[in-house]
């Protein structure tokens, strides 16, 4: 029987109270499963401090709803990683993420609520497999900046790779507002509509489910050539 597995190693570096927050969920997640009745409910989430609860807002119907919409299954709480926190430097700390079975999703949306001075910030992921099967391995990366997560897999660049060679060497899409004074801008996911050159370019399927910004005029999908940008 083949092994297959979803593995990451990296390390961020993150100031002390955003590792102490890491360090609350940590706590937090046992928590959730051994605290059934509502009232030591309560008392788990308020133990664990005002900034947990400004991370991971509570709800009336749970004080741990907030963490618990981290994760891909909120009936499954778990991060599927090991974590480990050491001394960095000038008070800063450096926290270790690694897994076999790595969490992808839930980690990647950890680090978007508790590492905001380590943004922007990325990692990469491999599905290996102890055997040579076809279509066993691969992997991908996330980005995580101020306006969210963004995933891209192997799958994603070998698919626009060959896309490319029949649409003539489209790189993707860019995001295009029309401008009174400067005509057209093009938008960038951290600074706005700007210039081409700082663009923000989009996959198809991330142009699909992309919701535009208010501009003064409609913003529209233009076709971006490879070697535009």
């Amino acid at each position: 029987m083949a092994n297959n597995y979803l593995q990451a190693a990296f390390a961020v570096t993150v100031t002390m109270p955003e590792a102490q927050l890491i360090a609350a969920v940590e706590t937090a997640l046992p928590a959730i499963d051994q605290e059934p009745d509502d009232a030591e409910r309560r008392a788990a989430f308020d133990a664990l401090g005002p900034a947990f609860a400004a991370a991971f807002p509570p709800t009336d119907e749970d004080p741990f709803a907030g963490l618990l919409a981290i994760f891909p299954d909120a009936n499954f709480p778990y991060l599927d990683a090991d974590i480990s926190i050491e001394d960095g430097t000038d008070g800063s700390k450096t926290i270790s993420f690694s897994g076999d079975q790595f969490g992808i999703e839930q980690v990647a949306n950890l680090l978007f609520a508790c590492a905001k001075s380590a943004l922007p910030f990325g990692f990469e992921y491999a599905y290996t497999c102890d055997r040579l099967r076809h279509d066993e391995f691969g992997g991908g990366a996330v980005v995580i900046t101020e306006s969210g997560v963004r995933y891209r897999s192997t799958a994603d660049i070998v698919r626009e790779a060959l896309q490319a060679q029949t649409d003539e060497g489209l790189r993707g899409f860019v995001l295009a507002t029309r401008d009174a004074d400067h005509g057209l801008s093009f938008w960038n996911t951290n600074e706005g509509f700007g210039r081409l050159a700082s663009a923000t370019v989009f996959t198809e399927r991330e142009a699909a489910d992309f919701d535009k910004p208010i501009a003064d005029d409609e913003p529209e999908w233009l076709a971006c050539p490879a070697d535009l940008l």
